[in-house]
Parts: C-alpha cells; structure tokens; sequence
C-alpha cells in the first residue's frame, strides 16, 4: 500500500504545480476573455529569475520565491500594457497570433541569454529529504508544494467571491459598459488581474525547477499541460482548475510509475474521458445541476 500512497501524494504535489502555473491562465481566458498562449513564458521567466537570484545572487530560495512574484507580475504588466490590451476586443486568431509570436521569441532570448541547458537550483535544508507518515516515505518539498496550492486556492478564492476588487473583476467581464458608466476604471481592473495571474505563474515556475525543470523549451513544452488543466476544469473556474490540476497530475504521475512505456500518453487519456463526461469542463458541469 505504500507504493500507491507515495504515487498518489507526488501526483498531488505535481498537480498542486500545475495548479498554481496554470490558474492565472485560467482567470485570463475565463473572466477576461483573452487567449494567451504565452502564459509559460511568465513561469519560465520566474523560474530564471528565482534560479538567478538562488545560485548567482546567494539569495535564500524561500526569499526568491516572492522575487520571482513579483518580477512576473511585472512583466505581466509591461505586455498588458504595450501588447495585449489593444487585442481585448479583437478576435481569438489576433490573441493567437501575437501571443505564439510572443512564445517564440522568449524562447530564443532564453537561449541567447541562458543557453539551452538545464538550470539548477538548491534547495534549503528544510525542503529537502523525507519524512515517514503512516509507513509512508514523503518528500518535504513536494508537501511544501501542496501547502503553496493550498494556500494559493484560498486567497484566489476570497479575493474573487469575498472582496470588493472581485466584484469589480466580475462586473468587468459581464458588463463593462455599467461598469464603467458606476465609476469603475475596467482598463486599471483587467491590468491588475492580469499582473496576478502572471505573478502567480512566476511562482509556479521558481517552485518548479526542482520538478519540472528549467530550460529554454519550458514555455513550449508545458503549454499544453497548462492547456489541458484550464479546458477540463473550465476557464475562469478556481475551484474547477484544482480538481482538473489534481486529477491530471495523479494520471501523469502514475502512468509514469506503472506504465513507463506509455505513460506520457496517460494524461491524455485521462483528458478524453473527463472531457467526454464533462463536454464543458468540470465548473461549467457543476453549475448546470
């Protein structure tokens, strides 16, 4: 039984890290109606920058972590700013385009800057090593991993449902006319929402070196995890993207434990079925009944 509940918990904490990447997208998609295939640029972006300041700097990696925030959320607001808000209005090919352009070319500023190597990282003494729970052996970091999803869920959560900017974000997205006409500067709403959400996948990206690992291909080649958690939870849906983070990561994880031959295929066979039970996406199933 201890093989299956250590594959269960690293699918978990994989799951949890895709969460945290993948929600900023999510709320970008949902609630602002903007496709934005660049969205792992910003994770790979936090990750350099966390793997930056850890190995070059001597920068604790705890303190990094909201470096890399905040270095994402900056960035997030320079291309909302100069690129991104003039395709608001414009149609899903437009977002598309300028976006996969955007994909490119960080990937080739990556690899001029970085190289294409791998980029590590060390971990505090806190964070690494095993602890025994229940006769199984866990990792410290993938828990610390959890902890963060946690955490994240919770203040997504409340800032969206329980707070006045959450209210404002929803009056935004529904209709922006009335919104506008009560006061309320959609342009600053829309400019902030998307400065967290790219935030937070800065974060995901620094807390992901030690799992996903960092290279110049990141963006490219988690775009289409990032694309499968946002469709099978259902864009815009906090809750919806967790359940479908942690379902996906659980498959992907244990395909890859128990049947390495395929198992990088397994999540998307899991995204078949999901999909075939939930057309629209786990929210979107939950507010129909």
């Amino acid at each position: 039984m201890t093989v299956p509940l250590g594959v269960l918990f690293d699918g978990i904490a994989y799951g949890m890290l895709l969460f945290l990447i993948s929600v900023g997208l999510s709320v970008t998609m949902g609630l602002m109606r903007f496709i934005n295939l660049a969205h792992g640029v910003f994770a790979m972006a936090g990750g350099y920058l966390g793997a930056t300041l850890a190995r070059g700097h001597d920068v604790d990696f705890l303190a990094a972590l909201p470096l890399a925030f905040a270095g994402g959320a900056i960035l997030g607001l320079v291309l909302e700013r100069g690129l991104y808000r003039h395709l608001y209005r414009r149609g899903p090919l437009d977002q598309v385009l300028l976006t996969v352009g955007i994909l490119f070319v960080a990937t080739a500023v990556a690899i001029y800057v970085f190289g294409s190597q791998q980029q590590p990282i060390a971990l505090p003494a806190s964070l690494q090593g095993r602890f025994e729970l229940m006769g199984v052996e866990l990792s410290r970091y993938r828990l610390f991993l959890v902890a963060c999803g946690i955490v994240v869920t919770f203040a997504l959560v409340y800032g969206l449902e329980g707070t006045r900017f959450g209210a404002r974000v929803r009056a935004s997205v529904d209709r922006q006319p009335v919104a506008e006409a009560m006061g309320i500067r959609v342009d600053r709403v829309f400019q902030v929402t998307f400065a967290i959400g790219s935030g937070l996948a800065a974060l995901g990206g620094a807390l992901g070196i030690d799992v996903l690992g960092l290279d110049a291909n990141f963006a490219q080649r988690y775009l289409v995890y990032f694309l499968l958690v946002v469709v099978v939870g259902g864009p815009g849906s906090i809750v919806g993207t967790l359940v479908a983070a942690l379902l996906l990561g659980v498959a992907d994880v244990a395909g890859k434990y128990y049947v390495p031959e395929i198992g990088a295929f397994v999540v998307y066979a899991a995204m078949i079925v999901l999909l075939s039970l939930f057309p629209h996406g786990l929210s979107a199933k939950r507010r129909a009944k």
